[in-house]
């Protein structure tokens, strides 16, 4: 049976283990449980802490170096795997299995992928399936010890689960549209529900990066917003809906990630926020979520030099010991972003990254590029003395007390069958449903041209698109399930050549009305240039006669580069159900009230903004 999360029954639980921990040398210390701090969980005097000392003291060097990685593995089963995936497997860690992995290494977490090569989530009672059969391996240790078991949810651009099943929610920038943090706790909430059913007690979200950079081409529409106070109320409610819905939150990515025009999987971004500038952009969001009990953070593979000239800040002790675990009072798990990221690998070699980020503060290592000379060199550091006994036992401890707290000791295990139940129920989709209509934001209607008058249409939808983010063939079948109205889809790229926009406007002529959906990041470099071709297919559109409404299916600030277009409408994703929502707005069958949650600037350096954070019109 699964251990339940309410305070007073993990509590009750752990108070309980107090006697086991005092057989076990945890001293008479154990006066009685205490109160966890705010933000991190377990504090240091916590029955939770008590009894993962007196567990650490009982584990060989191996074993408590081993909690500290975050792997990934291949497969949809623990102990049966295809051959494609026993080949991944092989080729990373030398043996055959998931469960293979988890004997070999004895991790103290595993990170779940749709992609990858990993392939692990088909549907709910696979992965059920699956977080078990790796609970079971690890349990049968000499020593066992239970796994976090972890994943990016994020809903919106970055998710894992597949939807469907899993619940379609809204993205982080389409939640903070809403300006309801109520909506942000819900969606935390549904996403928590859905991941523990599943056996995955921590999910690596939300992001708490404030986005103030229009070209910032890893964050944008992860973030909740430019404003660093409204991120902050959301980043703390989506704290709190996870921990309601039974997992483990962390904000990402540490000390910030909002102001930058590079992506840290590539390349090493810097930050030139002065040390003012930090404290009031980027930090508060972090501060919120510790006051509201955040359990993890996740560093950033960024140059901060205000805060540490040269060293990254997954490297830097500057910033996870003395900013996280001092200055801000942290003191639950931190966490790397992923080591195999250019970010990370740049400047530090496959032994010396997990050494460097240890050494620096972080507990966990995720996904070392060579597992087996990440874990030597750590091992290597231990013996040698350059980490010392007393910096391992802390990190391990602060591992070992969250998987006490979180109930993984007292039955690790999910019911297959009521993962089928509990995901994708139809409480959830309808809460998902009324939570994407509030977050599409209507930003111009000079003509008055929305709602859609009744008549029979045919509407030509036209524009950006992938086979992974079909945003128009969902925007045609939303339209074309109307009564009356007939959609023809017609792809024009990321650059539409002259001869693609030359298409389009004859096509566009002999249709009634034209949805044009716009994601101008997509459009080439140099970030200056990106868009160009986009922005050409929408004027020369305007100029065909056919009525015209700009659809922004990613970031919100493709109108700079066409301020001209008379209608425009923000989704803040390509999901279907986000869109299908966008179309009923069209229609007059939902009124839109979703808000900027950032700034669209005026084209070119001027540092004024065409519309500012805040503004949303509705009819």
């Amino acid at each position: 049976m699964r251990f339940t999360r309410s305070t007073t029954t993990r509590r009750r639980a752990v108070t309980g283990l107090l006697g086991t921990a005092a057989a076990l040398g945890a001293g008479a210390s154990a006066t009685g449980p205490a109160v966890a701090r705010s933000g991190g969980g377990a504090g240091s005097g916590s029955p939770a802490r008590l009894l993962a000392r007196a567990l650490a003291r009982r584990m060989s060097l191996t074993e408590k170096v081993g909690q500290l990685f975050v792997v990934e593995v291949a497969g949809q089963d623990a102990d049966d795997v295809t051959d494609a995936a026993a080949a991944v497997n092989e080729r990373r860690y030398g043996v055959r299995t998931p469960a293979e992995v988890v004997r070999k290494y004895r991790p103290g977490a595993v990170i779940y992928f749709s992609g990858r090569g990993d392939d692990n989530l088909r549907d709910p009672g696979q992965i059920a399936r699956l977080s078990n059969g790796l609970q079971r391996a690890s349990l049968a240790q000499a020593r066992g010890v239970p796994l976090i078991i972890s994943t990016d949810q994020e809903s919106g651009l970055v998710r894992r689960l597949p939807v469907p099943p899993a619940t379609e929610l809204p993205g982080s920038m389409a939640l903070g549209a809403t300006y309801a943090a109520a909506d942000v706790h819900r969606a935390a909430e549904i996403t928590g529900r859905e991941l523990a059913a599943l056996g995955i007690n921590q999910n690596y979200a939300p992001v708490a990066d404030v986005n103030v950079n229009p070209d910032n081409p890893v964050i944008g529409l992860r973030s909740y917003g430019a404003d660093p106070r409204q991120v902050a109320r959301m980043v703390a409610a989506a704290v709190r809906g996870h921990r309601r819905g039974g997992v483990a939150s962390a904000a990402k990515h540490f000390p910030g990630h909002g102001d930058t025009g590079e992506d840290s999987h590539f390349r090493l971004p810097r930050i030139e926020h002065t040390l003012a500038q930090l404290h009031e952009l980027d930090l508060p969001p972090f501060r919120a979520a510790i006051a509201a009990g955040l359990e993890t953070v996740m560093t950033a593979h960024i140059l901060v030099p205000a805060l540490d000239e040269g060293v990254p800040a997954t490297m830097s002790h500057r910033i996870l010991t003395g900013l996280l675990r001092e200055e801000l009072g942290f003191e639950g798990l931190i966490v790397t972003d992923a080591l195999d990221m250019r970010g990370a690998t740049s400047q530090y070699p496959p032994d010396r990254a997990p050494v460097a980020a240890f050494a620096a503060g972080a507990d966990m290592l995720v996904l070392p590029p060579e597992t087996d000379v990440a874990y030597a060199a750590v091992l290597a550091a231990v013996r040698g003395g350059e980490i010392s006994g007393r910096r391992l036992e802390e990190s391990v401890v602060r591992i070992l007390a969250r998987k006490i707290e979180e109930g993984l000791f007292f039955g690790p295990f999910v019911s297959e069958r009521r993962a089928e139940q509990v995901v994708g129920n139809a409480g959830h989709l309808a809460d998902a449903r009324a939570v994407t209509g509030r977050a599409v934001t209507l930003v111009k209607n000079d003509a008055g041209l929305l709602p859609l008058a009744a008549g029979a249409r045919r509407v030509l939808v036209a524009g950006w698109q992938t086979s992974s983010s079909p945003a128009l063939d969902r925007l045609a079948r939303a339209v074309g399930a109307r009564s009356g109205q007939t959609a023809t889809v017609l792809a024009t790229g990321g650059t539409p050549s002259p001869a693609v926009i030359d298409a389009a406007v004859a096509a566009a002529r002999a249709h009634d009305l034209v949805l044009v959906g716009t994601h101008a990041a997509a459009g080439g470099a140099p970030a200056a240039e990106r868009g160009a071709a986009q922005a050409a297919l929408v004027r020369e559109l305007l100029a065909a006669g056919t009525p015209v409404v700009v659809v922004a299916v990613r970031n919100p600030y493709d109108l700079r580069r066409f301020p001209e277009a008379p209608a425009y409408l923000c989704t803040y994703g390509t999901g279907a159900g986000v869109l299908t929502r966008a179309v009923d707005a069209l229609y007059g069958d939902l009124r839109p009230t979703g808000r900027l949650p950032v700034a669209i600037p005026e084209p070119g350096a001027t540092g004024s903004d065409l519309y500012p954070t805040g503004h949303g019109l509705t009819y």
